[in-house]
């Protein structure tokens, strides 16, 4: 889907500036383990399916959607993977906007639906192994969300801090 009402009359007041947003991502495994990529038309790059979670709308509701408006594919939610952000999940469209992102990664499985870009926001759709994920080109967060989806299937996944005080507190009792 092209920019929301909601993005485009934020970007007339605030312009090009970085904009936080919260997002999706939804990792779906085939019988061969492989996980489902789209190829983004922004960029041409390989990605997780999902995007932007809209206002008042909940994030399992916008992972579903999502899936289905990417992929053509109707997922039931599994479990969380992780929560993700930082300076991997960032980009700077063509047109100059700049967007920072705190994703929630789902894994699904498929229920319906039948697998095929919408050929607005996605060009392609293809499962890859994990071992090929290295061989094409992907946006920067993607591996670590792949990642995070193959590692163990019972404890979600998220970066370490980095954060430290700078300088000790008062005692605190």
């Amino acid at each position: 889907m092209p920019m929301s009402d909601y993005i485009r009359d934020l970007r007339a007041k605030i312009g090009t500036t970085v904009l936080e947003v919260p997002t999706v991502s939804v990792l779906t495994f085939d019988a061969q383990r492989r996980v489902l990529l789209v190829r983004h038309a922004e960029g041409n790059d390989w990605t997780t399916p999902g995007g932007m979670i809209e206002p008042y709308e909940i994030p399992t509701d916008a992972a579903v959607r999502e899936m289905w408006e990417e992929t053509g594919l109707h997922v039931q939610l599994m479990r969380i993977v992780g929560v993700f952000g930082g300076p991997l999940c960032a980009s700077t469209y063509a047109n100059g906007d700049r967007v920072a992102w705190v994703s929630t990664v789902f894994e699904a499985d498929v229920i319906g639906g039948a697998l095929k870009p919408d050929g607005v926001e996605t060009l392609e759709t293809r499962y890859f192994a994990q071992a090929d994920i290295g061989s094409v080109r992907c946006k920067p967060h993607v591996r670590m969300f792949v990642d995070a989806g193959f590692a163990a299937p019972n404890a979600a996944a998220f970066q370490p801090p980095t954060w430290r005080p700078s300088a000790p507190s008062g005692s605190e009792q």
